[in-house]
């Protein structure tokens, strides 16, 4: 029994979010059979769609946001044509004015945050002797459609990765969406269109081909946004003639660079200039829709840079869209490609220092499928690096939060206390700091600050729920016997439950995969 409960510790930490707690039984459920437990999620397909009410289409996203902008701009235009209101005299005495001031300030940065302000803040005033009573605080202002989108989104995310069973195809679309990242801080499209770019992107290629999705993502107005690729213009094109504006490199060297062959994958910045060349016209049609249905993906025709032209020593004489098709559908099946897919898999799953007898298997599974994706995550459950290696990579701020959910039984209602956690462990959802995404080593996500707020994140847990759940039987649903006899020792010597809690969620056992 030992030796698969080890192996089902493997299955649900290496490969999925950890054991739900509860009586769902997934330790016992994937000891008896641990590649088989992995590998049946990836039997059911639609499993990686999301659905969800209230969910819209990227155009249709696009369309809201439009909208929002033009109410704003004419609240701002009527605020402007208004005469100015006549005001009381201020008393410079009040302190209850000061107060007003301090609240409301507080009001407008936490609906900025899209986080709600600490219950138990005190407040600068009152600490300071003499203080008046605060003010009443104002009532909080209705989200607008961005934010509301934005957490619906993150909802759907969340509870999906709580419930689902193992987690396994869950886990693949977090790492595909974080290859083909977007930020949601580029702005308020980017916002809008974080969780629909990975609905309609990512999952529905997440167990196809390698190029569908590449095509799919490179396409999206998401991407063609966050890289800028809308601003760019063929200059030989009639727009780049007429505008005396050029081409915008980003998109093509974003492909090369992090989506497709890799540094180092053999091509040149004279590569770069072609391929954004190809995809000249490939942007996203405006708030008037001249092109089509705003906020959709379109080819402008009349901002592609017309004639043949050259990639990787091959010459792309295809007119219009079609150039831009045919040299992503090669950049899929280059060599460098597979390498580099293979190389960057493998670490998120293993190792930091990925097996190079597992990269280069994978790399052949990927060549040989042509980039068949399901077969490509069937071949890392079938190797017996990936359950040999020791448990050694740190979750991610996300598998932490979502794997401490899973096992404690809550199901998200609300997205707001994991964004704020997201937020303050360095992983904000959905939006990485640069076109690379959020690393994927422990020395990222080991540094003391980020275990320290780990911890603290982990007592507020165990201060809110320790008096309601016994540790021991926690411990049992994530690891059973596989769990070290240090982190049972641990837990039983803690000095109450609500330790004992965040010492578990602090353990090996809930911190490693």
């Amino acid at each position: 029994m030992a030796r698969d409960s080890q192996a089902a510790l493997v299955a649900l930490n290496r490969f999925g979010f950890g054991a739900r707690g509860g009586a769902s039984g997934d330790l016992v459920n994937a000891s008896s059979d641990p590649r088989g437990f992995v590998k049946a999620e990836l039997s059911r397909a639609n499993g990686v769609l999301l659905e969800a009410p209230g969910l819209q289409s990227t155009p249709e996203l696009g369309q809201a946001v439009f909208a929002y902008q033009d109410q704003v701009k004419q609240a701002r235009e009527a605020a402007k044509a208004a005469p100015p209101a006549e005001t009381p005299p201020a008393d410079q005495n009040s302190p209850l004015r000061r107060n007003l001031s301090l609240n409301a300030a507080a009001e407008i940065t936490g609906q900025m945050a899209d986080a709600k302000p600490a219950e138990n803040t005190v407040r600068p005033e009152a600490m300071q002797p003499n203080a008046a009573p605060p003010a009443a605080k104002p009532a909080p202002q209705p989200l607008n459609v961005i934010q509301k989108t934005f957490r619906a989104e993150a909802l759907a995310r969340l509870q999906r990765a709580t419930l689902v069973e193992c987690g396994f195809t869950e886990r693949l679309v977090a790492f595909w969406s974080n290859h083909f990242c977007i930020s949601a801080s580029k702005g308020e499209l980017a916002r809008i269109w974080a969780g629909a770019f990975e609905r309609e992107a990512i999952r529905p290629h997440v167990l196809g081909r390698f190029a569908d999705m590449l095509r799919a993502v490179e396409q999206h107005p998401a991407m063609l946004f966050f890289l800028d690729n809308q601003q760019s213009l063929g200059p030989d094109s009639r727009a780049g003639q007429n505008r005396k504006r050029g081409l915008n490199e980003n998109l093509a060297r974003e492909i090369m660079e992090l989506h497709t062959l890799g540094v180092g994958g053999g091509y040149t910045q004279g590569d770069v200039t072609s391929l954004a060349r190809i995809i000249t016209g490939w942007t996203l049609a405006g708030r008037q829709g001249q092109l089509g249905v705003p906020g959709s993906f379109v080819f402008n025709t009349n901002a592609h840079q017309p004639g043949p032209q050259v990639l990787l020593g091959k010459t792309y004489d295809q007119a219009g869209l079609a150039q831009g098709e045919v040299a992503l559908a090669d950049l899929a099946r280059h060599p460098s490609t597979a390498s580099f897919i293979a190389t960057k898999f493998v670490r998120h799953f293993v190792a930091d220092e990925p097996p190079p007898a597992l990269v280069a298997r994978l790399r052949d599974v990927f060549v040989k499928t042509d980039g068949d994706l399901k077969a490509l995550a069937t071949a890392l459950v079938d190797s017996e690096e990936a359950w040999k290696a020791p448990l050694t990579k740190l979750r991610s701020p996300y598998d932490f939060l979502v794997a401490s959910g899973r096992l404690l039984a809550r199901v998200p209602e609300d997205p707001g206390a994991y964004l704020n956690n997201l937020n303050l462990l360095g992983q904000p959802l959905w939006s990485p700091p640069g076109p690379n995404g959020f690393p994927d080593s422990n020395a990222a996500w080991g540094a003391p600050e980020g275990v320290k707020l780990r911890l603290d994140i982990a007592a507020q847990i165990g201060a809110r729920l320790g008096n309601n759940i016994d540790p021991l039987d926690l411990l049992e649903f994530a690891a059973a016997d596989a769990a070290s006899a240090e982190t049972r020792r641990t837990i039983e010597r803690a000095e109450s439950r609500q330790q004992a809690l965040a010492l578990l969620l602090m353990s090996p056992e809930m911190q490693r995969r």
